[in-house]
């Protein structure tokens, strides 16, 4: 099969967002299940609404990660609410039994494993576009042409590196340095005291990156607003704007044993699908499935 296109799911966001969109709903055995119930619609929507053929999805499954050992006050989970943590482990096996590929990740962030599939599987020469469906600004740093691209799907938007270079200002490959400059409090990065995000497309779009921001603002041939009061800070906090930069750096590098032709979506499966609706009396969304693996 030439030309097709790689879904890559953010689960984590996916599960989020299914949580604060849905009314709570329990199992008959108590468990919540709202969040589970949005999600397994989420999936098959996407997958019905974009005729999707090869997919994958990348959850946090051990919040904390590499970052947490480097940097203490990064994220680590424990504003999750209590039921929707429970419901993870639920939404892992919720992919399996939709047979589809997923990624539990516990030493990396599933924004790794995403950014890491991006490129491995952009490589394939039958691959046309490799559709990373997150609204996370991180990932915004392996958007490569129309090769790489991010899906907003809350607004159906594809941002490709055009888009990229016209909502920011600069290339995606300068996402971490803007990232660390200005902050990311979804991810507990504080940023750099006085750098909003105005001055900081300014001269990272200038510039490219923080090594490149010279020393002495005089010689910075960019007009912004308090020069002089951001470049003191910035030379005060070079250290940890390189901290806070790693931090914001995906790994690209993971091994990943799938090939293309594994992120084939043959259809859930037809025993251990039902199973889990039933068990999570959710039943009707075995009706929502439009396609079923061969036994």
């Amino acid at each position: 099969m030439d030309n097709m296109k790689i879904y890559l799911i953010d689960g984590t966001y996916e599960l989020f967002r299914a949580h604060f969109a849905q009314p709570p709903r329990l199992a008959p055995d108590g468990m919540p299940v709202s969040a589970i119930r949005g999600f397994i619609q989420s999936i098959l929507a996407l997958i019905s609404s974009q005729s999707v053929t090869h997919i994958a999805v990348a959850f946090d499954s051990d919040i904390p990660s590499f970052r947490n050992e480097i940097f203490p006050f990064y994220k680590d989970g424990s504003n999750t609410p209590e039921d929707l943590k429970s419901q993870f482990s639920l939404a892992e096996r919720a992919v399996e039994a939709l047979g589809i590929t997923c990624w539990p990740m516990r030493e990396y962030e599933a924004d790794d494993i995403l950014a890491s599939a991006a490129e491995q599987f952009s490589q394939d020469s039958r691959v046309s576009q490799v559709v990373v469906c997150s609204p996370d600004k991180d990932l915004c740093q392996i958007v490569k042409g129309d090769e790489i691209v991010c899906l907003l799907r809350k607004d159906n938007f594809i941002l490709n590196q055009i888009e990229v270079e016209n909502k920011y200002g600069f290339a995606p490959s300068s996402i971490p340095d803007y990232l660390a400059l200005v902050g990311d409090t979804a991810d507990g990065i504080p940023g750099i005291p006085r750098w909003g995000s105005k001055s900081t497309s300014t001269l990272i779009g200038r510039y490219t990156t923080i090594d490149e921001i010279p020393v002495d603002h005089r010689l910075w041939d960019v007009n912004v607003r308090g020069a002089a009061s951001l470049s003191k800070s910035l030379e005060e906090s070079r250290d940890k704007a390189y901290l806070f930069k790693k931090l914001a750096t995906l790994v690209r590098n993971i091994r990943i044993d799938e090939s293309t032709d594994d992120l084939e979506w043959l259809g859930a499966d037809p025993l251990l699908f039902p199973k889990l609706c039933n068990e999570l009396d959710i039943a009707s969304l075995v009706n929502s499935c439009r396609k079923w693996k061969q036994q």
